[in-house]
């Protein structure tokens, strides 16, 4: 799924390049439509739903045993014990189906992940992009990726070791502050600039750039 056009493409690697000519610091940017499957996540809530529908129907069974009274007109019928376990059984099955199926939609799906599991997801997602496409890949090793993640609603600034060490988290918040309230109007593209250029002027006061710097990674924006 593409969420830029061509132009808005290239808005954001203008950005990298206009912020690269003051430092020596390399900026990846990358768009993620998602993080995670978050199959497990779904597997759970349904695991969830199945218990909680056996257990209820082991509680209270009266109100399920009438309805299949009424449902079948046998009425006063004698359920066997072997007929409650596999009514039980059968519940169970059928609101776990119901429940994997229903987080097919993936607006229910994602609303049901918990915002911590996200944010977690995201970030590990955002650490091994960086680790493929940034991580040790610059000389000096100053390497700073700006990772935006759609359907969870959350960016992550990842930076090599030496700026980690120099740039405290605070600043690199101050950057995906400005970032994210451009994101929240639908303008994605602009966003992303406006957190190229903040974390461009970061780069550039810890690490200006020198005579013969070199482009060692790639200013285009990397949808995934």
């Amino acid at each position: 799924m593409s969420y830029l056009t061509e132009a808005q493409h290239e808005i954001v690697s203008a950005s990298v390049r206009e912020a690269e000519q003051q430092t020596s610091g390399e900026i990846l940017t990358v768009l993620a439509d998602r993080s995670d499957g978050y199959t497990d996540v779904a597997l759970w809530w349904s695991i969830a739903a199945s218990f909680t529908a056996m257990s209820l129907f082991a509680a209270f069974p009266d109100p399920f045993l009438d309805f299949l009274d009424r449902l079948l007109v046998a009425w006063g019928y004698e359920w066997s014990v072997g007929e409650l376990a596999m009514m039980t059984i059968t519940l169970g099955l059928i609101t776990f189906l119901s429940g994997v199926l229903a987080q097919v939609w993936q607006p229910l799906k994602f609303l049901l992940v918990p915002s911590p599991v996200k944010t977690v997801r995201v970030h590990e997602q955002a650490v091994k992009h960086f680790k493929v496409g940034a991580e040790r890949r610059t000389h000096g090793r100053t390497g700073v990726l700006i990772y935006l993640s759609m359907s969870e609603h959350r960016a992550e600034i990842v930076a090599d070791e030496p700026i980690a060490a120099i740039v405290p988290p605070e600043v690199w918040g101050e950057a995906m502050g400005d970032m994210l309230a451009e994101i929240k109007q639908g303008r994605i593209a602009e966003g992303m600039a406006v957190g190229v250029r903040d974390v461009g002027f970061v780069l550039a006061e810890h690490f200006p750039r020198g005579d013969e710097d070199e482009n060692e990674l790639p200013d285009r924006l990397i949808e995934v």
